[in-house]
Formats: structure tokens, sequence, C-alpha cells
């Protein structure tokens, strides 16, 4: 029955992610607002996001009709709001300006948008904008493989280290004429990939930031430490540097052909776990685990899933290191020491990556449906199958190898079966830390999505003429032009028995669903008799929306209508 377990929890624990979800930067309001007419020209442009963010990733340009930029330098924290910034204009003349803005959230993923505003007293209708590419991803080829590399190294580092210096150290002292030198060597060259992959994915993802090239190092480097993010991987490159020291010293000082360890031994031992312990938090820390609700409990079962698959993917590793370094005439007997042992060891990680997994998982999954219906969900379940894949190679190790190595007549028949299914384990978990990369990179879905199920309506691409019928009262929405990063006009009819429904109170509230950021409320103005509209640049991405219309009828019980709207550039 544990046998048959295994496989189907690993699949539980897929969804359990390296970096938990969280929101992003959003705009909130600005200064002059949005599509509003001012008829004294500002001195600068005013942007409150949902969060800080660095002005020195930040890209904010204002340009009048004809495309003439107008901008009198760069953007600026506001000295009294660091979720503000501040962007100095020229004299600006009477007429309508475009601002569009690019800036960076903590966690390291890039957010555009754009709205416009005039400059009165008569600025004259709104001018037909070329607006720059709102969409932009972390998710880009050369990144993600970066981002790869590092969490890859840096697990594989602490599970070899954890093979060498508990799992594999009997076989020294139980098998006569064996080392574990490889596997020490394995260990060293892994660490010294992710000490050199740390910096390198560091100043790349900076560059992709920063918009300046790679090799820009003197421009670089500086604003390194402007950002969360890039502090975030300095304090991971330092502690990772840390542990390689301490996990070097335990495997220095460690004699295997000893049963019991000395006080050296133990002690390097301690400071080589506290310090991969500390390395496997840094990631949550300083990224999206950290802006998670509850706080405490979202870094405990991102740290416990980074630990489950160190221990798992770096054992892996290190078994076949093990397997190929044995001298043949002694590989039988090593194996038979080192592969129950290490079978208890990743029989503890499956079940620590369940309990994560479904942790996670009921913080960061809104709905069973995004998993499919959103890109995030789509690597998600890409990573539960190559997980599920590698379980399955597993089970043939518990079920054929595993039993078969203590029997003479088959056991280098055995050895040889084994090798190749962990090769296979190996590839596939490996495919499915890259996967991991590739969640990370992505927006999350909003727990927004919760709520679509309750939709009356899914409008959109193009204008919008809806209507809906709700508790004996009929709406007419609409939505022109229904694009993102302009003004648009939403407006809603409301009848009863024919008649217009007067004096109601009306306020819409836009919820982003691709990814979880701050949301924007207006309260429509009745312009004719049952005619509720408003104009505002609510739409700042291309993506899906929830158009919630909160209606409170006139001497009647409020109720809420929601559509589904997708808005394209």
């Amino acid at each position: 029955m544990r046998r048959a377990f295994v496989p189907a929890v690993v699949v539980a624990g897929a969804l359990a992610l390296p970096a938990a979800a969280f929101a992003h930067a959003a705009l909130l309001r600005t200064t002059p607002q949005a599509s509003g007419t001012v008829n004294t020209p500002p001195k600068h442009v005013a942007l409150t996001y949902s969060e800080a963010v660095e002005p020195r990733f930040a890209i904010v340009s204002v340009t009048d009709a004809a495309a003439h930029r107008v901008t009198a330098g760069a953007p600026r924290r506001s000295p009294t709001d660091p979720d503000t910034l501040l962007v100095p204009l020229e004299r600006l003349q009477q007429g309508w300006y475009l601002v569009y803005w690019r800036v960076i959230s903590v966690d390291g993923h890039p957010v555009r948008g754009a709205f416009t505003f005039a400059v009165g007293p008569n600025p004259g209708p709104a001018p037909q904008f070329v607006i720059p590419s709102i969409s932009e991803t972390a998710a880009t080829p050369k990144l993600l493989i970066a981002r790869w590399v590092v969490f890859l190294s840096v697990m594989a580092a602490i599970g070899l280290a954890a093979l060498r210096l508990a799992v594999a150290r009997p076989v020294v002292r139980r098998v006569p004429g064996t080392r574990l030198r490889a596997v020490s060597i394995a260990f060293a060259v892994v660490s010294g990939i992710g000490l050199i992959a740390i910096p390198i994915y560091t100043l790349l993802a900076t560059a992709e930031f920063a918009l300046r090239s790679f090799f820009s190092w003197g421009a670089l480097v500086p604003l390194i430490r402007a950002s969360a993010f890039g502090r975030g991987f300095l304090d991971l490159w330092l502690c990772f540097a840390l542990f390689v020291v301490a996990a070097g010293i335990a495997i220095r000082v460690d004699r295997p052909e000893r049963d019991r360890r000395s006080v050296a031994e133990l002690l390097a031992a301690v400071g080589a776990i506290a310090a991969a312990g500390a390395t496997l938090l840094v990631p949550g820390l300083s990224g999206h685990a950290a802006q998670t609700s509850p706080r405490g409990l979202s870094l405990l079962l991102d740290w416990a899933h980074l630990v489950a698959g160190s221990l798992w993917v770096g054992g892996l590793m290190g078994l076949l290191v093990l397997w190929r370094s044995l001298p043949a005439a002694s590989r039988v007997a090593g194996l038979v020491v080192a592969v129950p042992r290490f079978s208890n060891t990743a029989l503890g990680s499956v079940l620590l990556l369940i309990g994560s997994g479904i942790g996670a998982s009921l913080l960061h999954i809104p709905t069973l449906a995004s998993l499919w219906q959103t890109s995030y969900g789509q690597a998600l379940l890409v990573k539960i199958g190559l997980l599920l894949a590698a379980a399955l190679l597993a089970s043939g190790n518990l079920l054929r190898t595993k039993p078969r190595l203590g029997r003479p007549e088959v056991g280098m028949g055995a050895a040889r079966l084994l090798r190749r299914l962990v090769a296979g384990e190996t590839l596939l978990v490996t495919a499915a830390v890259f996967a991991a990369a590739v969640l990370s990179s992505l927006a999350p879905p909003s727990k927004a999505l919760a709520s679509v199920g309750g939709a009356a309506a899914h409008v959109g691409p193009g204008p919008v003429s809806q209507i809906v019928k709700r508790g004996g009262y009929t709406f007419d929405f609409g939505v022109s032009p229904n694009r993102a990063a302009v003004p648009n006009s939403f407006a809603v009819k409301i009848t009863r028995g024919g008649k217009p429904v007067t004096g109601a109170e009306v306020v819409v509230t836009f919820e982003m669903l691709d990814m979880e950021m701050g949301n924007q409320a207006y309260r429509l103005t009745e312009t004719d008799p049952g005619l509720y509209a408003h104009e505002a640049p609510a739409l700042v991405m291309v993506g899906h929306w929830g158009l919630s219309f909160n209606v409170a009828p006139r001497g009647a019980a409020p109720f809420n209508v929601l559509l589904v709207d997708r808005a394209e550039g």
C-alpha cells in the first residue's frame, strides 16, 4: 500500500511552487487624473502604485499629440509617499498628452500601462495616440534558462551534501575498498556552477528590467542593490556561499570509516544543515511567499517544498554518481547499503512535498478551472505530469530493483536497471524544476477568478453591447471601445417592466483576472433616465477583467451583476 501511495501523492505535492504567488504592482491613481482635464499646466505627473517600485527601473514617457516628449527629468520617488513616482514636466501647452509607464514589481515581474490627460480650458477632442505595447513578461527564454540553472544547482548541491554526509556515509564502513570522493567532487562542481549562475542570472534580469545591455556592468551593478529583487538574489548568493563553505568543511572533517562522529564532525554537520536551511529560506523571504497572506504559513510551505525538492533531486544525482564510482566488484554491495537509505529519505521528501503542496495550492489556486484556463495553471499541469512520470519510474525501483539487489543471482542486472531508472527519474525531476522556473516567472491566477462562475455574461474583445436580465430588471451594458490603456465609456441602462429605473446608485468595480492587482471602482452618473455612465481608463492592461456592477435601486435591496470582459490593445 505504501508503494502504491507514493505516485499518487506526488501528484498532489506537485501543486506546490518554488515561489508562491503574490500581487503585482498596479497603478492605483494618477495626478493629473487619467482622462481628466486640468486648467493649470502641471509641474509633474504623479503615479501611485499598490507597492513601492524602484525609480531607477521605471520608465515614464509623457508625449503630446505630435509624439514630442515633454518630460524634464527621470522619475523619482515622492518624499511623502514611497509608493508614488514623480515625473517632472516641461511647461505644457493646451492639448492632450499620453503617459506611458513601465515598472518592475517587487517580485521582478514587469508591468506596463498608459493613460491620457488634457490641459485646458479648451483642449479639444482626444487624438488617437499611438500606444506602445503594454504586454510584457519575465518568462523570456534566456531568463528562464538562467533561473532554472540557479535553482537546480542550489537544490542539487544541498541534496548531494545530504547524500554524502548522511545517506551514503555507511557504505565506506560496510563495504571494504569503497570511497565517496566522487560524490564530494560532484558536490564541488555543482556548487561552483551555482556560485557562478546566481550573479549571472541577477545581471541578466537586471539588464532586462533596466532595458540595458548585459555587458553594461558599470551601470548594472549599482542597480542590483537598488531593487528588492536584486538584493534578494545577492542574499541568496551570500547564504549559498556560506553553505558551500560549511558543507565543504563538514565533508573535509568527516571520517565515514568510523561508526561514531567526533564533536568536530557533529558541529560541522550542524553548521552545514543550518546554512542549507537559511539558503532555502531566502527565495521566499525576498520573493513571492513573503507577500502572500498568511505570510508565516506561506514562507513555511515554500521553504518545506524547496527542502523536499533538494533532497530528492540532489539525492538522485548523487546516487548516479555513486553507482558510477563504486568498483565493479563491490557495486552491488554498496548499492544494497545506499539504496534503502535513500529510499527512506526520498519517501520522507515526497511526504513533505505532499503537505507543502496541498497547503500551497489552497493558498494560491483560486479555482480548479484555473489549472487549464490560465497559462500559469497550464505550466503547473506540465509540472504535475513530469513528476507523475518520475514517480512511475520511482515505483519501478521500489517494486523491482530494490528487492532484487540483495539476491546474488540477479543483483548485477538489478544494479543496471537501477541506473537506467534513476537516470530517467533524474531527467524528469530536472525538467520539473524547469517547469517550476516557468511558474515563478508567470503572473499567478487572480483570486477574483473564484467569482467568475457567477458571471452573467462573457463579453469582448471589441465594443460591448450586452443585455442581461436579473431579478425582474433588464440591464443593457455597453463598453466602448473596450481597449486597454485608453479611456473607455462604461454604461448601463436599467429598466423594470419596460420603464427606466431612476435614482439608483451604481458602482462598477474592476478586477484583473489574469494576475493579482489592486481593484478600481467608479460611481456611474445618471446621464438620462435609467442610463448610468462613466468614462475612465480602468482597463489598464490587456487581458481578462471582471466588471462587477453593484446596483442599489431606490427603495429596493442592492444586488450585483458580474461581466467577464476581454480587453485588447
